[in-house]
């Protein structure tokens, strides 16, 4: 057990949050905490924290116990590197550095005896406390962090203050990953990442030997690293085994249990008090009636309660203006901020019906494309062009400073909605999740959330037939991101999206800009084939590079074809012939995936080869003396470490392909 939150309970004004909760993590566990908007996830985290006071109950933890937590918001300040602030954050590992070192020297002038025992023992414990937070590579991790969270190796000794709002998120959680806390507390960690370090960092956390809990929006996220999921129903906490989409499941199949046996009780009732109200009054049977009023009463007490589910509003968001095919075409478009050049010569067409997820790396260019396709750039060379009745709305996080903070929310759509009446702005809120008085909230006082869901409503009220949103789930919960969902799912315009959430990418996007080393790759499909195209890219570059000289690995074995007999009957040679032509057939349809197959796996060998090497050359001392070669390897570790698993994914695939049509 590391930490024990029992019998919680916490109320703000006369709303109670929970009543009794109760919730143990123990060491390996991570866990996704999970609820409705304003059900109290992030004051459960401050709970643990030591933030907030329960009204009742207690908080608990193991002996020694190490607690980090990221908050959503947070502000750098001093002269530190990156780099620098990231490594001195890690003060419980300089602690205990400290104390190996002071017992080494008491040890040493100290005779043999109880004293030297008990010395001894401090220094084992010492010694192991250092090691198991990573005390002996410190440096070495701190760069591997940043590198995985998106930072560039020049940007490692760039002033911490420097970084905007986002990127000093991303220092924060690195200095908090780095300290290796054996609880670790994070809400909303994936806002301010992109795609690739969102995966960077649910290996991270699939891999960490504390407690983790997580409270996040992102669905993809959840599902690929927590174990666990603690979710805030009726005012407690209901525990589920498995990751988001278990949970799902698993809730469902719950609710219907409580439905049907709900629905059982009240069916119980119902006929029990047919009989009291047409017995209660008669001498002959008012025993049985007033013992029939009793288990009502009883049955009353037991009555199963149902989890408050959220009220979901379906709306017909309006058609934008048709347009011509071509919504914007970029023609030679180069672009380049003092010396710092983004990309040149870049072409891109998109067309009505294009729902467009633009990724890469963060810094690699995606919001400037964005910026120049909305006109808030002007290209150094080439042209964008909009198409024949098209026009744009653009979505980023300083739409929310825009909104009026004198306005109700209701004031600020019927702002954008001229002819609208009440009741439809009210079922357009509705549909944000802005139920009964939240519609006449100030905009003052509105959340993050609140803020960001209201934009995006004003948006939609009477939508442009290209919409260029940038990172629009940004402080939304689950339902709202549903909502957003559908919501674009349907738009028969066009849409850009830059986002973090792959769930949301997956459900949107049926085309894929990469956006990377200078350069604007459009793979026309969705993001299911973005992935597989580009690992096959990525696999044949690394074999060009390679060259022929590379031992293959060994190929995995066809399957074994059945025997010609059956039992004691023997096949005729009709069958014969039919089952070979078959097999040729099938040999020749198969004939690109098997050499793609042979392909993938020289490039496995190497690859896998090369990553060992580095990580024995990364625990060596004598690489931290020299940060140019660490770089180096660092750049290359962070490569491979995205090129193995996507080769090892598409040799799966190849494999069962080929495994399974060679059964059929």
């Amino acid at each position: 057990m590391i930490v024990l939150a029992d019998k919680i309970t916490k109320s703000f004004g006369g709303r109670v949050l929970y009543a009794a909760a109760t919730l143990q993590l123990n060491a390996g566990e991570r866990w996704a905490l999970v609820g409705p908007n304003g059900a109290g996830k992030t004051t459960f985290l401050k709970i643990l924290m030591g933030q907030e006071t329960p009204d009742e109950g207690t908080v608990s933890f193991a002996k020694d116990t190490t607690v980090g937590y990221l908050e959503q918001e947070t502000k750098i300040s001093g002269t530190k590197t990156a780099l620098q602030e990231v490594i001195d954050s890690a003060t419980e590992i300089r602690r205990w550095e400290k104390r190996v070192h002071e017992l080494e020297r008491e040890i040493s002038n100290t005779p043999e005896g109880p004293a030297l025992d008990h010395m001894l023992e401090d220094y084992a414990h010492a010694q192991e406390r250092f090691e198991h937070l990573g005390g002996y590579e410190l440096d070495a991790r701190a760069r591997q962090i940043l590198a995985g969270l998106g930072f560039p190796v020049e940007d490692f000794d760039k002033p911490a203050v420097d970084f905007s709002g986002g990127w000093q998120m991303r220092i924060a959680l690195s200095k908090l990953l780095l300290r290796h806390p054996d609880l670790l507390l994070l809400d909303e960690p994936t806002n301010h990442l992109d795609l690739e370090s969102v995966q960077w960092l649910e290996h991270f956390i699939s891999s960490y030997d504390g407690a983790v809990l997580i409270v996040s929006h992102d669905r993809s996220f959840m599902d690929a690293c927590v174990s666990h999921v603690a979710s805030i129903e009726n005012r407690k906490i209901q525990t589920y085994v498995g990751n988001y989409d278990s949970y799902l499941k698993q809730r469902e199949d719950n609710l219907e249990q409580m439905r049907a046996k709900r629905a059982a009780q009240e069916r119980e009732i119902a006929h029990m008090q047919v009989f009291v109200d047409k017995f209660r009054y008669k001498p002959t049977k008012a025993a049985q009636a007033q013992e029939r009023m009793k288990r009502i009463e009883e049955i009353k007490k037991e009555l199963v309660i149902l989890p408050e589910g959220q009220k979901q509003v379906h709306f017909s968001f309006p058609d934008p203006p048709r347009t011509g095919d071509t919504v914007i075409a970029m023609k030679d478009v180069a672009k380049s901020f003092g010396t710092n050049h983004v990309y040149d010569h870049v072409n891109v067409s998109l067309y009505r019906g294009d729902h467009v997820a633009l990724v890469g790396p963060n810094g690699a260019g995606k919001s400037t494309l964005m910026k120049l396709m909305n006109g808030k750039l002007t290209p150094d060379e080439g042209t964008v062009e909009l198409g024949q009745n098209v026009t744009e709305s653009y979505y980023a996080q300083h739409q929310l400073e825009e909104l009026d903070p004198a306005h109700t929310a209701l004031q600020e759509i019927d702002a954008v909605a001229p002819g609208w009446t009440t009741s439809e702005e009210r079922r357009l809120l509705g549909a944000f999740l802005f139920h009964g008085d939240d519609v006449d909230k100030h905009v003052s006082v509105l959340s993050g959330g609140e803020r960001a869901r209201l934009a995006l409503a004003k948006m939609l009220v009477k939508p442009d037939p290209l919409l260029l949103l940038d990172e629009p789930t940004n402080h939304l919960d689950i339902d709202s991101v549903d909502v957003l969902e559908e919501a674009l799912k349907d738009f028969p315009g066009t849409i850009v999206l830059i986002s973090h959430d792959e769930h949301l990418v997956r459900a949107v996007a049926n085309k894929v800009i990469d956006v990377r080393d200078h350069k604007v790759t459009i793979y026309d499909g969705d993001y299911e084939y973005y992935l597989w195209k580009k690992a096959e890219l990525e696999a044949r570059a690394a074999e060009d590079e390679e060259g022929s000289g590379v031992v293959a690995a060994p190929q995995k074995k066809a399957p074994v074809p059945e025997t010609e007999q059956t039992g004691r009957n023997v096949k005729t040679k009709e069958q014969r012939r039919a089952e070979a032509e078959a097999r040729n057939a099938l040999n020749r349809a198969l004939r690109k995936e098997r050499k793609r197959l042979k392909e993938v796996e020289a490039a496995l060998e190497p690859a896998r080869k090369r990553y060992d090497e580095l990580m024995a050359e990364m625990a060596s001392e004598e690489l931290y003396n020299d940060a140019k070669k660490f770089d180096e390897c660092m750049k290359e570790y962070t490569a491979l470490s995205k090129k193995i698993p996507a080769l090892e994914d598409e040799w799966l695939e190849l494999s069962t392909k080929i495994e399974e049509a060679g059964q059929e």
